[in-house]
């Protein structure tokens, strides 16, 4: 639990309770209630204040894009830990259907200089991608992600030769489809599962927990399939809105495959199977 001298340093005033809730299993978590408000704090030990700065851009980004989304309130450090304020958002429930509306709305907001990438880099995993803008999709998500995924999982041996020869048989199959697909630079959620949206009391979804970044909006659909944390409805309200290109079906997989690659890197072998399936599939349909 926090110091009363470590919360004492917080810019708010007031303060009633502290409680510890779940955030993830990147930062240590709070709901703060003071006189007037209710805030949620995150706190990472021992970073600088700068360490939760692609949260916050991707946060603002959704504040521009009218995104429901918890907003900004604060960020620093306090004896030597980061954190973050930002709004509290009371639960509720609601209907898929209307996330699937959120989420095409989200993604028919462009990048404001028509390229793919994002202004910081992406550091919510153990792996950081630096997000550099680039002029195409490919680029982005085969050289700056996939590649480098590969060889960190080359790298803690959690691959060996047959899982990276595999990978570059898929990885051809990746390049060629999109470098025919034409793509837009959406703004994604970019961690698009099943523990980083909810609905609140109005019924009305919402979304948290940004790895942001304008890239394919297709991205975002292939990761939320890993974990069938979104049904039917989500689906089919999100294609009335915002209909999906021809193809969509096999390059969903090649995110689907990503998500699972970063959890081998994460958390070892358990995501192996996963990932050996979705690139027999890959191959098998190319």
């Amino acid at each position: 639990m926090l110091s009363n001298q470590w919360t004492e340093e917080l810019p708010i005033s007031g303060i009633k309770k502290f409680r510890t809730v779940s955030g993830g299993d990147v930062n240590d978590a709070y709901q703060v209630e003071t006189n007037e408000d209710t805030y949620f704090l995150l706190r990472q030990p021992k970073r600088s204040a700068d360490f939760y700065q692609g949260e916050i851009a991707g946060l603002k980004a959704f504040e521009e894009a009218n995104v429901t989304a918890p907003r900004v309130i604060a960020n620093g450090q306090i004896e030597g830990d980061a954190y973050l304020l930002i709004s509290f958002l009371n639960q509720g429930s609601g209907k898929q259907s209307d996330l699937g509306r959120l989420v095409a709305k989200m993604h028919q907001h462009y990048s404001p200089n028509g390229k793919f990438g994002f202004d910081q880099p992406s550091t919510g995993s153990d792996l950081t991608y630096d997000n550099a803008w680039c002029d195409t999709w490919r680029e982005l998500f085969v050289d700056q992600r996939m590649d480098a995924l590969a060889n960190e999982l080359l790298r803690k041996n959690l691959w060996h030769k047959k899982e990276e020869q595999q990978y570059q048989k898929v990885r051809q199959v990746m390049n060629e489809e999109l470098s025919q697909h034409q793509s837009k630079p959406s703004l994604l959620h970019g961690d698009l599962w099943g523990g980083n949206h909810m609905f609140l009391q109005d019924g009305s979804p919402a979304l948290f927990d940004p790895d942001a970044l304008y890239g394919d909006r297709e991205f975002d659909l292939g990761v939320s399939l890993v974990f069938n944390a979104f049904n039917d409805n989500f689906y089919q309200a999100y294609q009335e809105v915002y209909p999906l290109d021809a193809g969509y079906e096999q390059r969903l997989k090649f995110y689907s495959l990503y998500l699972l690659m970063v959890h081998v890197n994460k958390f070892g072998s358990i995501y192996e199977g996963g990932v050996q399936r979705t690139m027999n599939d890959i191959l098998s349909h190319a």
